[in-house]
């Protein structure tokens, strides 16, 4: 018998494999394999090799990006949408282990940190004044967070002004008091009650020169605007319009505000706000400046109307309760000292004087004026023996003598400083510059003007008697003072000789060392009201709420508060309301008035 043979015949694998040899067969699959690994390695190497850093910096950004974000990581088929990575081989390590989207957040924490360090570089582009904040926090530099920018407007705007210095009022030669840097002439001492340097003839309406020739002596002027806190515009808007309230149409008393406001729009500083950071100064009333109608009859310019000047803001020597783009500062006296010396000594004899009157009254009474308290306040004053009275409506009275005037103050505990033509006079700070205690009649008289300058609680310097208790004859002023107790009375003087410094002008030729003077005061106003708006600008606050007519009382609110509501002194800025007219109207009809008394010559 014959043995099978161990090995499969050739003829049983062919049946088995269908026809074909095992080793065709496998010898197929493994080249198919081999060619494969051969694609994958080529793309791996050839393709996907040439361009790691773009790759690997795609991956990145999107991993920093939803690390930053916290979003979660793209599962399904947002994942094919990412680069993806090559085969691992033999020589690398393993990949990775899966983790959660907490630890791929904590490994990307520092290139989030980078790119956050970016953000503000971002946000300084949006806001072009972020380097004039910034400035601020470099505590080495002195001026930082004080700069000024000054636009360099042409001469029409403020220097040929003076050169016409004959031309720039109807009644009055101003050239005499254009000089000295427009603080006029030297006073002679013939009653001897001023000091011995830094007494001038300033006239009341020459704040426009005076706190523009402060501002060149100002340390902390820049040529680069982009670091300024605040832009400064010099243009004399009291003496242009001055020139052309009598007589003349409100085209030419417009001419020079709209030309104004056409060249500062053309500027690349306008931009940066739309005008926000910009002032000026004018040294009038702000009535003048606020023409209601195009009625030639009607009174002043439109300057404070127009949209661009909205936005800027107005430093004028009597501001409106019910507009926000103004601000009061003190009108000049004749005290305008060239160091610091010169105001303590000053004070000091403020101190020591003896003041044998209980209180005082220089003026004229408005017979035209119903609603004028100053015809009871001359006959209580007639009637007391305890009262001076300087009355100033008879021909060329002594009201004209600044050393008359200023002796009747220094002489008396108390000075009635009643409303002027307008809310306002100046006489209220030559009786604080003596030392004299005003007292008030009217909220709009100083209260609400000089938020700036004085304490805003009014009863650490004045006494406040209002207008109705006078007309009605219901108060006697001689009693209500005598009422005071002494060591209040001697607390209220002490203080009004402390606020000397803040309601007077320095010498524009020099500069006070320690103190400031009122130049000084509503310079760090203005940068702290536009360094106070860029930064609610960056933080999104808005105040949607703030109501313009409300503006007296915004001024009399606290840092910190934001909202206004009923106050003790509404009756005073709403009687007009009440009438059905505009609450403006009866001030710029008292600005009117007013230049009846310019044209007799006084103050």
């Amino acid at each position: 018998m014959r043995r099978r043979p161990v090995l499969p015949s050739h003829h049983d694998d062919m049946e088995k494999g269908g026809g074909k040899p095992a080793s065709s067969r496998l010898c197929f699959l493994a080249t198919l394999c081999a060619m494969f690994w051969v694609l994958i390695f080529y793309f791996h190497f050839a393709v996907v090799s040439n361009e790691p850093d773009a790759s690997a910096a795609q991956a990145g950004e999107v991993r920093i990006a939803r690390a930053r974000l916290q979003l979660p990581e793209p599962d399904g088929a947002a994942r094919r949408d990412l680069p993806l990575a090559p085969p691992a081989r033999a020589s690398e390590p393993p990949p990775p282990v899966a983790r959660s989207k907490e630890e791929v957040v904590e490994e990307e924490k520092p290139a989030a940190g980078a790119r956050q360090e970016e953000a503000p570089t971002k946000v300084a582009a949006s806001y072009p004044f972020e380097r004039a904040l910034k400035t601020a926090e470099n505590k080495s530099d002195p001026c930082g967070g004080r700069y000024i920018y000054v636009h360099e407007l042409p001469p029409r705007f403020n220097e040929d002004m003076l050169r016409d210095c004959e031309k720039l009022s109807v009644w009055t030669n101003m050239c005499r008091f254009m000089s000295n840097d427009g603080l006029g002439p030297p006073l002679s001492d013939e009653e001897g009650v001023f000091s011995s340097t830094g007494w001038y003839g300033t006239n009341q309406f020459s704040v426009d020169v005076i706190f523009g020739n402060r501002m060149k002596q100002y340390e902390c002027l820049t040529k680069d605007s982009s670091i300024a806190a605040a832009v400064f515009v010099p243009f004399y808007a009291g003496f242009d319009i001055a020139r052309y309230l009598w007589g003349y149409n409100i085209s030419t008393r417009d001419a020079a505000s709209l030309d104004l406001v056409d060249w500062l729009m053309n500027k690349p500083e306008w931009n940066v706000m739309g005008g926000r950071d910009h002032f000026l100064v004018a040294g009038r009333i702000t009535w003048d400046f606020r023409r209601l109608t195009e009625e030639e009859s009607d009174w002043g310019s439109k300057l404070l109307f127009l949209p661009a000047a909205k936005n800027m803001s107005m430093l004028v020597v009597e501001s409106s309760p019910w507009n926000s783009n103004d601000f009061g500062i003190p009108y000049p006296t004749y005290f305008h000292p060239a160091k610091d010396a010169d105001v303590f000594l000053w004070q000091d004899r403020m101190r020591s004087l003896e003041r044998p009157w209980l209180f005082s009254f220089a003026g004229a009474p408005r017979p035209g004026d119903p609603m004028s308290i100053r015809g009871q306040l001359i006959d209580q004053c007639r009637s007391s023996s305890v009262c001076k009275l300087l009355e100033c409506d008879l021909g060329e009275s002594k009201c004209h003598s600044p050393s008359t005037i200023m002796k009747m103050f220094q002489s008396s505990l108390f000075c009635l400083q009643p409303q002027g033509d307008s809310y306002t006079r100046r006489s209220a700070f030559d009786s604080m510059l003596a030392g004299c205690i005003p007292v008030f009649f009217h909220p709009g008289s100083a209260y609400v003007q000089y938020t700036w300058h004085l304490p805003k609680n009014y009863t650490r310097y004045s006494v406040f008697i209002p207008e109705a208790d006078i007309r009605t004859r219901n108060a006697s002023i001689e009693e209500r003072l005598k009422s005071i107790h002494p060591d209040v009375v001697k607390n209220m003087r002490e203080e009004v000789i402390n606020l000397i410094p803040r309601v007077i002008y320095a010498d524009p030729r020099s500069k006070l060392e320690t103190l400031k003077d009122a130049f000084d005061v509503s310079i760090e106003a203005i940068i702290k009201k536009v360094t106070k708006l860029r930064r609610d600008i960056i933080a999104g606050r808005e105040d949607k709420d703030f109501i313009e007519e409300n503006s007296w009382k915004y001024s009399l609110l606290e840092d910190g508060q934001r909202t206004v509501g009923p106050h003790e002194w509404d009756p005073f800025f709403s009687k007009p309301k009440e009438k059905g007219g505009d609450p403006s109207s009866s001030s710029a009809e008292a600005a009117k008035n007013s230049w009846k008394i310019e044209q007799r010559g006084q103050n």
